[in-house]
């Protein structure tokens, strides 16, 4: 949880220890991203309104890396500051003053919706097999090492076998249509891939360059 009021913090994270839910808590941006790298929480509980960076900007940069559940507490009730939140990708929000029973509803709430959609999370491509819920991959029953975009974009082509998506479509689905990034980024990506789940990389079999285009998860994937 992060919100730089000390009094919210030692009162939600009691409650919600209580309910039995670890918590960690931090009070600037600066605390809220080590925290996010180094326990990999299952849920964010995220301030908007914090000292040096907005929680706007945190859950921006919390999810070029990461899809996990964000919910933004706000003391505005403008409703282009919620949009702003959800198009970011929070997954939903609370309006201060607010309830510490109705944040335990709405925590439990997003973690049943998580858990409802990771059930049919496995993909599997020829002898590629993706796991979202687990966030593991592996390639003829080898268990592959991979860096949150990598796994993204693997996860993305698998998912739309054949398919052929531009440079700018695979950053516009896989990083965002507001990630500060061009092009050669999903070039870097894919060789990369290439070089952990191809027996040749320089002969690809399952991500194809369509010269041109872009690329696509081939038909010889198996």
């Amino acid at each position: 949880m992060v919100d730089d009021e000390a009094p919210i913090l030692e009162a939600v994270s009691y409650s919600l220890r209580k309910a039995g839910y670890r918590v960690s808590v931090a009070m600037n941006a600066e605390a809220a991203m080590r925290a996010f790298r180094e326990q990999n929480p299952d849920l964010i509980v995220l301030d908007v309104m914090l000292p040096s960076a907005s929680g706007f900007q945190i859950c921006k940069s919390i999810r070029a890396t990461s899809d996990v559940p964000i919910i933004l507490l706000t003391a505005r009730a403008e409703e282009q500051d919620k949009v702003t939140g959800l198009e970011l990708g929070a997954d939903d929000y609370v309006t201060k003053p607010f309830s510490v029973r109705e944040l335990i509803a709405r925590i439990s709430a997003v973690l049943r919706r998580r858990a409802s959609t990771a059930v049919a999370a496995t993909i599997r491509a020829g002898e590629i097999e993706v796991d979202e819920a687990r966030h593991e991959a592996r390639v003829e029953g080898r268990q592959l090492e991979l860096s949150p975009k990598e796994f993204a974009l693997l996860a993305f082509l698998a998912k739309n076998p054949g398919l052929v998506f531009s440079r700018q479509a695979l950053l516009d689905r896989v990083w965002g249509t507001d990630a500060f990034v061009d092009e050669r980024t999903v070039d870097v990506h894919v060789r990369w891939l290439r070089s952990k789940i191809e027996n040749d990389p320089a002969d690809p079999k399952r991500i194809l360059t369509v010269r041109g285009v872009g690329y696509k998860f081939g038909a010889g994937a198996g």
